[in-house]
């Protein structure tokens, strides 16, 4: 069963990270619009039937929607801590991100001045400049999973053309103003075992982050029904464990 959205901003909602935030889905309605295909992705699968013809929500659109429901806010009292891309895939991949963070910003500016606007980006187009100088401008919660290239490809199913070490190195140009969100998880992919928690995978991963040197790193394991189903969530135990490694890096590390 996927988990998605139908509508370009939704919430307010109560984030274990985020506080009090509003949500917003600036990938085609109704389906999974993504450039990964991770096997853990609470909103199923992006199938290439689905993406093939989808329309993009136009900014103007994306404006309006976010404006009136910021003005609703205004009525209610109802003062946000956030304003976050999320939504139904990768927010990233909108041909317009650019200007539509321009957007988002001018209206965070003129009604709730002192909410962050974030976004949840798997890390694919770090390397697109259009993109990077946009995401320079707002909080960014990037995504890293694997340490090598197999697990990565195992685990995210990237659809387009991009590598783990490409990933890495556009995570670097943010000179630390980020944070990294990590799955955690284990598994069997066909007659494959996967495993990122332990031995070389983690030591690799935790090799990776130290040389991104964010600012925080989160870390998480399965909390909805996958859409793979032989996976298995890391009890928080094993979690706090692999935290305290990240730790050890002098990095501030959550378990979630």
């Amino acid at each position: 069963m996927s988990f998605l959205f139908d509508s370009v901003v939704f919430g307010p909602v109560k984030s274990r990270r985020l506080g009090i935030s509003l949500g917003m889905n600036i990938v085609p309605p109704h389906i999974k619009f993504c450039s990964f295909n991770c096997i853990y992705c609470e909103c199923g699968w992006t199938e290439a039937s689905d993406t093939e013809n989808a329309e993009f929500y136009s900014p103007e659109l994306i404006h309006e929607s976010l404006e009136k429901r910021l003005i609703q806010l205004t009525e209610e009292n109802f003062i946000p801590d956030a304003i976050t891309f999320a939504g139904n895939g990768e927010p990233t991949i909108h041909p317009q991100f650019d200007s539509i963070v321009d957007d988002t910003i001018e209206l965070r500016d003129k009604y709730f001045p002192h909410a962050r606007v974030v976004v949840l980006s798997n890390s694919t187009l770090v390397s697109n400049d259009k993109v990077l100088n946009a995401l320079m401008r707002v909080h960014n919660i990037m995504k890293l999973d694997a340490g090598t290239e197999s697990t990565f490809r195992l685990m995210n199913k990237p659809r387009i053309k991009t590598s783990l070490n490409e990933i890495i190195d556009g995570l670097k140009k943010f000179n630390g103003n980020l944070i990294i969100q990590t799955m955690f998880l284990r598994g069997q992919i066909g007659d494959k075992n996967i495993d990122n928690t332990t031995g070389d995978e983690l030591k690799e991963l935790l090799k990776h982050i130290a040389a991104i040197n964010p600012k925080e790193v989160m870390i998480y394991s399965i909390d909805r029904l996958p859409p793979m189903a032989q996976l298995e969530k890391i009890d928080k135990e094993e979690l706090e464990k692999i935290a305290d490694k990240i730790r050890q890096l002098n990095l501030k590390c959550s378990v979630y």
